[in-house]
């Protein structure tokens, strides 16, 4: 049996995000496809994760042995975060942009999980696990649009996610979602739905797909 690691970290509730949305519908479709597996559900916004501190970086390049009390418990905390990623077998994030980059509680997760010496350099213990992102943005940051620039959370959460751990990473990017709200998009609304229908589309194919993959 499969097990997903499914992780949020809007700030905002379902019916108010659209990267929960298409999480949840990428979620929905992978347990009607593995009704057997196991999906955990890891939510930032709502019990987020300790920032890196100095005994936990620390510790992560230190033998065990010679831990203090705070650097050892720190390191559990990160080892417990480590080992979750690494009993998955695909992992699903949602990945909002704010202020043109990931929110902070996914940044403390990632800083947790990246351990040179087991899942980041030449050990890489997840190299090869499915991992698909919603990256949600209010505005449009593609190849050719004015904003192309300002992209930091594909940018980003590649290196991090491709390089550094080995993840057979995908996308899958609603844009445009601050459109409904704000008076100054309104025109962009039907574009706006149509990107939001095509990732509800995508997750639901991707999750279909990837469930029946890894139960063949």
């Amino acid at each position: 049996m499969a097990t997903l690691l499914h992780i949020d970290s809007s700030v905002f509730p379902a019916d108010a995000s659209t990267s929960r949305t298409v999480t949840d519908a990428f979620r929905r479709t992978w347990q009607e496809q593995h009704p057997e597996g196991t999906v955990i559900h890891r939510d930032l916004a709502m019990n987020p994760v300790p920032h890196i501190s100095a005994h936990a970086h620390t510790a992560g390049f230190s033998d065990p042995a010679t831990h203090t009390p705070e650097q050892a418990a720190a390191f559990a905390e990160r080892v417990q975060l480590i080992e979750e990623l690494e009993r998955a077998d695909a992992v699903l994030i949602g990945a909002p942009m704010y202020n043109l980059t990931i929110p902070s509680t996914l940044k403390a997760w990632l800083d947790n999980v990246v351990l040179f010496g087991r899942t980041a350099g030449a050990a890489q213990s997840v190299k090869g696990t499915p991992v698909t992102v919603i990256a949600s943005r209010g505005g449009a940051y593609g190849p050719g649009t004015p904003r192309e620039g300002y992209e930091y959370v594909q940018n980003y959460l590649s290196a991090i996610l491709a390089d550094f751990l080995g993840a057979d990473l995908d996308f899958i990017v609603p844009e445009l979602t601050m459109a409904p709200a704000n008076p100054e998009m309104a025109d962009l609304v039907p574009l706006f739905e149509a990107s939001r229908e095509r990732a509800l589309d995508e997750a639901a194919t991707k999750a279909k797909q990837l469930a029946q993959r890894l139960t063949a």
